[in-house]
């Protein structure tokens, strides 16, 4: 439609070819064109008459393609579709497996940089958004066509590791192997209680922090035993990573993970090239990057610290290698991180030093896709009761557990392992749709209640309209969906149609923003049209067989798209809940 709307624009005042037709849904009408009232100054028209013009254009252009054009207020075009180029819509989308999206994203190698856990540390709340937001931003633009590359930074080098391997070495009757461990218990968590034992004998006993401190120079100098356990932490830790990644399931694997010791030998480089350059000063001893723009509260600017003056190297120099390896090693066009927001002036100073390296130019596109903060029952960040940060696996437990009661009582006629499988995908389907359908830029509040009802606008109610769908077609005969594009179309039936349409314009609109919430929108929507839909024009019981089989259509054009839409917010879509 906007294609069409542009060429009359085109055929009806050339010079201002392809100007935006400015086209949208109506309630007035299929769609309804602005163009009129933005285009009559440039064009020196009035926007009625202009409108009339376009209108004209229109419907000279094509004729079999319009029921109605007309023009309203002062200076909107209404346009009405004819009801057989609708069905022939939902047919072109049914007869293939895209339904209808293209992938204007094709050749672009986009990275996605999420999750990021540390090694040795359990994944906590403060994981939760990056990954279910960066999961769900590669599912979309690899939908679309890019060539999506995911990176997962682990936290997996520091001072820290030559403490606990130290500690390792010291009491080897220590269980933290996964398979020394009783059944659900973590190996992060066994070594985060290891390394907190390590931290207090490192504070309480200087021989063994000089021991420690001994043991970061082997690992550093890559003394191989020292290696060996420091490789076993991160397998074992990626390992449990892996049993929430595949809970959740998010697409990362170990192929995806890119350390900070993968950095480590170009951090040198980093510094050689920044000083030669004059974009590294000295200062105070340190080697920092400073920007005009960015100062402190008390109006000191403030540095990107390249080198400490100890001669070691922080996160800031860790991420300034790793843009410049993505670009230059990885050939990315698009990179993205999607990061808490209190990040937002360490990416806008990375950013702006590799900008100044070169490394950094016009062809590639660098975002960083900010979050807000997940909250607790009182409207603070969530922590337990004791004031510590809630693991991620306990979140999760208390929404499927939660999801389990609640479909408990709906379905008491569930045996326990299709209550248990039923409860694990509301449940996990429950948390990542709270936080998609939440603009990502907002904080939310983490209430599981709330999260599992079947009503509102709840990962549940989309699972539980797509049940409804594939309980109908289940039901009709399995040469019943044959669309008939000369059926009138019912007023709700051409409501569910329109809303169909939106799926692709709706996709690339989340490529664009980068945010999902649009498509939780959009699936939410979709859901109550059909509910109106099936309300409003039997499907079983239609009044006559072609009927019936343009319905059934509609049910297979709209769970196709319920369950498409939902994959792509990494959300699994059952058939029976």
């Amino acid at each position: 439609m906007e294609d069409t709307v542009q060429a009359a624009i085109t055929r009806a005042l050339p010079e201002l070819a392809g100007a935006d037709p400015v086209v949208r849904r109506s309630e007035h009408a299929d769609f309804q064109s602005n163009a009129a009232l933005a285009l009559a100054k440039p064009a020196r028209r009035r926007p009625a008459d202009l409108a009339s013009a376009l209108a004209a254009a229109l419907q000279d252009q094509v004729p079999a393609a319009l029921a109605g054009v007309s023009v309203s207020g002062p200076g909107f075009l209404n346009i009405t579709l004819p009801d057989a180029v609708l069905w022939r819509q939902v047919a072109g989308r049914l007869a293939g497996p895209r339904l209808g999206v293209g992938t204007p994203h094709a050749g672009q190698r986009t990275l996605i940089d999420y999750s990021a856990p540390n090694i040795a540390k359990e994944m906590h709340v403060g994981h939760l958004r990056t990954t279910i937001i960066g999961d769900c931003l590669a599912r979309v633009l690899g939908f679309l066509g890019a060539e999506v590359i995911r990176q997962n930074h682990l936290g997996d080098w520091g001072t820290q590791f030559g403490m606990l391997i130290q500690y390792l070495d010291e009491h080897p009757d220590s269980a933290w192997h996964h398979d020394q461990l009783a059944a659900g218990t973590s190996t992060v968590s066994a070594l985060d209680a290891l390394y907190r034992a390590a931290r207090a004998a490192f504070d309480a006993d200087p021989a063994f922090a000089d021991r420690s401190r001994a043991r970061v120079v082997a690992l550093q100098a890559g003394d191989p035993p020292t290696v060996a356990v420091w490789r076993d932490i991160v397998a074992e830790s990626e390992l449990a990573f892996r049993e929430i990644y595949d809970r959740l399931g998010v697409q990362l694997t170990p192929e995806d993970s890119a350390g900070e010791s993968f950095y480590n030998p170009l951090l040198p480089g980093i510094v050689e090239e920044l000083t030669d350059a004059g974009i590294a000063v000295a200062s105070d001893g340190a080697l920092c990057v400073f920007f005009d723009d960015i100062a402190g509260p008390d109006g000191s600017l403030v540095p990107l610290m390249v080198r400490k003056r100890d001669g070691g190297y922080g996160y800031d120099t860790t991420d300034l290698a790793t843009i410049r390896y993505r670009i230059r090693d990885l050939k990315a066009d698009r990179i993205l991180y999607v990061v808490d927001a209190r990040q937002a002036l360490h990416f806008r100073m990375v950013f702006t030093a590799a900008r100044r390296a070169a490394w950094l130019g016009d062809d590639v596109q660098v975002e960083h896709v900010a979050f807000g903060t997940v909250l607790g029952p009182d409207g603070r960040p969530f922590k337990t009761r004791s004031g510590e940060t809630v693991k991620l696996m306990d979140l999760l437990n208390a929404a499927v557990d939660r999801a389990r009661a609640v479909v408990a009582d709906k379905a008491t006629d569930l045996g326990d392992e299709e209550l248990d499988r039923i409860a694990e995908q509301a449940g996990i389907g429950s948390v990542k749709y709270a936080d998609l359908s939440t603009s990502r830029t907002k904080d939310y509040m983490f209430d599981v209640d709330r999260m599992v009802s079947f009503a509102g606008n709840t990962g549940v109610y989309l699972q539980y309209a797509h049940t409804r769908i594939c309980s109908i077609l289940r039901k009709a005969p399995a040469d019943a969906v044959e669309l008939d594009p000369a059926v009138s179309l019912h007023p709700a039936e051409r409501a569910l149609v329109l809303a169909l349409d939106g799926f692709a314009d709706t996709l690339t609109e989340v490529g664009r923003t980068l945010e999902p919430h649009r498509l939780c929108g959009y699936l939410f929507t979709l859901a109550k049209t059909f509910t109106d839909f099936y309300e409003a024009c039997p499907v079983l019981t239609a009044e006559n067989s072609a009927a019936r089989g343009n319905r059934l259509a509609l049910c297979s054009l709209t769970a196709q798209t319920l369950r498409q839409g939902l994959n792509l917010l990494g959300i699994a879509a059952p058939e029976r809940l």
